[in-house]
């Protein structure tokens, strides 16, 4: 199970990656709500590596077989080396990159502009103001930021380890000897 999981795991990190540091790049030339669905829709590319990583463990090591407990175990050990790759890669780049570092400015700005184009009364562009500082002041400490990160990808993962367990497990027909 180790060599499925990391193979597949870091393939999946692997997708991830540049495609998640090139959209955060873009993300305030296309608008961060564009940028959220796209980023989305590449984890959900990436995350298919769990799909392909469950299939080839039933395959080859479970000969065709696998039941959706063992299913689970290993999509979500693959979705957990997939979101590790994402959270050290993003760390990373964004405490030693000025370009991504400055991320959360943007996005600050982004929401506030959104908030005033709203029409939002000034006193609640005022909260939204002092809640996007404190949540600034917050992504800088590496734990929160890491935490901040992490629920990123592992809710996407997680629901398609849930499906592809679901739809690869394959029971043994009764009667049948397990395999030595």
């Amino acid at each position: 199970m180790k060599k499925t999981v990391i193979t597949f795991g870091l393939i999946s990190g692997a997708i991830s990656l540049p495609l998640m540091v090139g959209n955060t790049l873009i993300a305030d030339k296309i608008g961060f709500d564009k940028a959220e669905y796209l980023g989305y829709s590449i984890l959900i590319l990436s995350f298919l590596m769990v799909f392909f990583g469950i299939r080839s463990y039933r395959d080859i090591v479970g000969e065709g077989q696998i039941t959706f407990v063992r299913g689970f175990v290993v999509g979500i050990a693959i979705t957990l080396v997939a979101s590790v790759c994402y959270v050290v890669i993003w760390e990373l780049l964004y405490f030693n990159s000025s370009a991504l570092h400055g991320f959360m400015d943007k996005y600050a700005a982004y929401t506030i502009e959104k908030l005033k184009a709203s029409g939002a009364s000034a006193a609640a562009v005022q909260t939204k103001i002092q809640d996007m500082r404190k949540l600034k002041v917050l992504y800088e400490k590496p734990l929160f930021n890491t935490l901040f990160t992490f629920i990123e990808p592992f809710p996407a993962g997680l629901v398609i380890t849930l499906v592809s367990a679901g739809l690869l497990r394959r029971k043994r027909p009764s009667g049948t000897p397990l395999p030595a």
